[in-house]
C-alpha cells in the first residue's frame, strides 16, 4: 500500500503527506475528517468496509513552523524530473555545482542540478557558459506546496483543489 494521503490543517492549508494506514487511523479516532477518498479502492475488515483515503482534513489546528524542503540529493533531482538538465539522460546521476565550488559556488538550491556522470565530467570546473553546456531548466528552490504538488511523485488529481489553495494563501 505505497499511497499518499495529503493532509491538511484545520484551515484547509497543507502541512503533510502520511500513509493510508495513518490517515485512516486519525479518521478513526476522529482527530481528522475525511475530505476526498480515493475511488480506486477500499479498506476492508472482517466486517466492514471502509473509503481509502485520498485527503483529510485535522479537526483542530496545528501550529505548524514554517516548512521549507530539504536540501539533499534525492529532491534535487525530483526537482530536476530525474534527468540530467544538460543532456536529459537519467542514467548515472550526480550532483552539479553550476558555478563550480573551486570558483566560489554555494551549494544551494540555485546552484545545484542534476547531471549525468558523462556531463558532470566533461563540465568539470567550468561554467556552463565556458563549457558550451546550456542548462535545459534554472536551478531554483522550490516552495513546500510546489514540491508537494510537481515533485513529490505521489500526488493525483484528488489533491489538486487542495494544494492550490494552500499556495494562495
Amino acid at each position: 500500500m505505497g499511497r499518499k494521503v495529503l493532509v491538511l490543517n484545520a484551515d484547509y492549508t497543507a502541512i503533510s503527506v502520511c500513509t493510508v494506514p495513518k490517515a485512516f487511523l486519525l479518521v478513526y479516532l476522529k482527530k481528522a475528517e475525511l475530505l476526498k477518498d480515493d475511488e480506486a479502492g477500499s479498506l476492508r475488515t472482517v466486517s466492514a468496509t471502509y473509503p481509502l483515503p485520498a485527503v483529510i482534513k485535522l479537526h483542530h489546528y496545528v501550529n505548524v513552523p514554517y516548512k521549507s524542503v530539504v536540501l539533499n540529493r534525492q529532491n534535487i533531482f525530483k526537482r530536476d524530473g530525474n534527468k540530467c538538465v544538460y543532456c536529459g539522460n537519467s542514467r548515472e546521476l550526480t550532483l552539479d555545482h553550476v558555478i563550480p565550488k573551486s570558483r566560489g559556488g554555494k551549494t544551494n538550491w540555485d546552484n545545484l542540478v542534476a547531471a549525468c556522470r558523462r556531463c558532470n565530467s566533461r563540465k568539470g570546473h567550468f561554467t556552463p557558459e565556458e563549457a558550451e553546456m546550456p542548462l535545459a531548466v534554472k536551478p531554483f528552490k522550490p516552495t513546500f506546496v510546489t514540491f508537494l504538488r510537481d515533485f513529490s511523485g505521489n500526488t493525483s488529481e484528488t489533491w489538486a483543489p487542495y494544494l492550490s489553495r494552500s499556495q494562495s494563501a
